[in-house]
């Protein structure tokens, strides 16, 4: 199997962080004076707001909680959310302070280059002892592998679409895909990618 390059591994596609606002917010205010918010309290308990650079969306909850989710990088993600503070306090919520940013979740996709067999790919990790393998293809396309170390599920497709999620920092993506990287190999299909 050829060796690993920048190109072959997982591309980040979303960053989901959270963050204190350190203040009670008026969700009904910041709907009225913010600019692209939306706040319909009968469909959900948060106002919804947007910024374009970088483009995410947050969740701003009237405890002060926020949930900044569509960065492509932690950097970004960082960025966006002291923007939405910002943006806050430009609106009227003076005592807005951001504290406790944290990433929650990272989402990697890649493509092997290569179709899949994953009866055979489940039957094998069965047999080596990996218990949170799971394939039901009448439920759902993909292959579900649980990775212990690190601590990231993968999503396995026949096509040979991976997406990896559950990541706390992006070197666990590039880790988890190191380490099943040769497993798929293994159980490539070969009669379609020859």
């Amino acid at each position: 199997m050829p060796g690993t390059s920048r190109d072959d591994l997982p591309k980040l596609q979303n960053i989901v962080s959270t963050a204190f606002l350190n203040a009670k917010l008026d969700l009904y205010d910041i709907g009225l004076k913010g600019r692209n918010v939306e706040y319909k309290p009968k469909r959900f308990a948060a106002a919804i707001m947007r910024i374009r650079d970088p483009k995410t969306t947050a969740l701003i909850f009237a405890s002060g909680k926020m949930v900044c989710t569509g960065a492509k990088s932690e950097a970004d993600s960082k960025t966006a959310a002291l923007a939405y503070a910002k943006q806050l306090k430009k609106i009227g919520n003076k005592e807005v302070r951001l504290t406790d940013f944290m990433i929650q979740n990272i989402v990697g996709s890649h493509d092997v280059g290569f179709t899949i067999k994953l009866e055979t790919l489940l039957s094998k990790t069965v047999e080596s002892g990996q218990k949170d393998c799971r394939y039901e293809p009448e439920l759902f396309p993909g292959l579900i592998f649980r990775m212990n170390k690190p601590k990231v599920v993968l999503l396995i497709f026949a096509s040979g679409k991976i997406v990896l999620t559950g990541a706390k920092r992006r070197e666990e993506i590039y880790d988890a895909y190191q380490r099943i990287r040769n497993l798929l190999y293994i159980h490539r299909n070969t009669q379609t990618n020859q």
